[in-house]
């Protein structure tokens, strides 16, 4: 390795172990308000003049800001001989807590509930089970922070194939509603039920999905054990990776018994690569469901393998950006 290849390892070496600073970050400049400030005075502002806004020390503000611009979360200039910050388009999309396609509840997520469980994680990989430690995330937060997820994707994950034949839906573990939406707005003429826990669909009703929403509907029950709604077509979003196949292929049999004539199933996963090579998001989340659940990240060949033993057949992949779309048909 030459001197100069030598110095760059040592520079990523370095910014991988504090890499993971880099929720904290984000997570801390919007809990505290800088990117709302910022969206909401329309002009940069002074390190000082955000503490004094924002009640902390100027210091540490100072500090965390320019984390904040190392990581291209906010932008600087010199005016008149005044360090100036601003949001990037990035932060006024996705980091201020009162923008509409806000990341909040997932930073809190990340930053809050999957910290501290990543901080066990060679007892996950010693023992290959879910640690108990850590905080929990209130069911509201985890319902926000699964919202958030479809908010800019849903409707591209929608759309890679035709759906328009399947006019009855069940959305198995729907949550908060938010792929049931971007479905209706799609398939206007279409009717959506979101089947989850009891206590999923309480919340969904109060907080997520209005009365006026009159076509999705809400059925309680756990999918793995109660009663399957019938419908044209189930839509399993980032649920198979939860699961342990055993459980996986229980459910996709399920759901093709319960399955009308030509129905499908509809399953959006971040998808490895054949050889498992990448992407590095689905591996990163194979840690994750390490930590947090007994599923893990699959294969398309595995999937095909759970969709096949559940008697699902013109199995189809498409990729979508980040997630990957499987249509399989009765």
């Amino acid at each position: 390795m030459s001197t100069t290849e030598e110095a760059e390892a040592s520079k990523m070496l370095l910014r991988n172990q504090y890499s993971f600073l880099i929720s904290k970050i984000m997570f801390t400049a919007s809990d505290l308000g800088v990117f709302d400030l910022l969206m909401e005075s329309k002009e940069p502002l002074t390190s000082v003049t955000i503490a004094e806004r924002l009640g902390t020390s100027p210091f540490g503000m100072e500090r965390l800001l320019d984390a904040c611009v190392g990581y291209k979360f906010l932008q600087v200039e010199r005016k008149e001989n005044q360090t100036l910050y601003g949001n990037t388009d990035l932060a006024n999309l996705y980091l201020g807590k009162r923008s509409p396609k806000t990341h909040y509840y997932s930073m809190k997520f990340n930053a809050e509930f999957l910290y501290t469980r990543a901080q066990h994680l060679a007892d996950s990989v010693r023992e290959g089970e879910t640690q108990t430690y850590g905080l929990k995330s209130s069911l509201r937060e985890f319902m926000e922070f699964m919202r958030e997820m479809w908010s800019p994707c849903g409707r591209v994950v929608l759309n890679a194939f035709d759906l328009s034949h399947f006019p009855l839906i069940c959305d198995v573990g729907g949550c908060s509603g938010a792929l049931a939406k971007e479905y209706i707005s799609l398939y206007p003429n279409s009717t959506v039920t979101i089947l989850d826990l009891p206590e999923v669909v309480e919340t969904g009703k109060k907080h997520f999905v209005s009365s006026e929403e009159h076509r999705i509907t809400f059925h309680k029950g756990d999918f793995l054990k109660d009663p399957i709604p019938e419908a044209d077509l189930y839509i399993l979003a980032r649920i198979l990776h939860c699961f342990t196949d055993e459980n996986c292929v229980q459910l996709l049999t399920r759901l093709n018994k319960a399955c009308k004539p030509g129905g499908g199933v509809l399953v959006v996963e971040i998808v490895l690569n054949e050889d498992r090579s990448g992407p590095v998001e689905a591996q990163i989340f194979g840690l994750v469901m390490l930590l947090c659940t007994q599923g893990k990240e699959r294969t398309p060949s595995e999937y095909n393998a759970l969709l096949s033993a559940a008697g699902f057949k013109q199995i189809q992949q498409k990729k979508t950006g980040l997630f990957d779309v499987i249509l399989g048909r009765k």
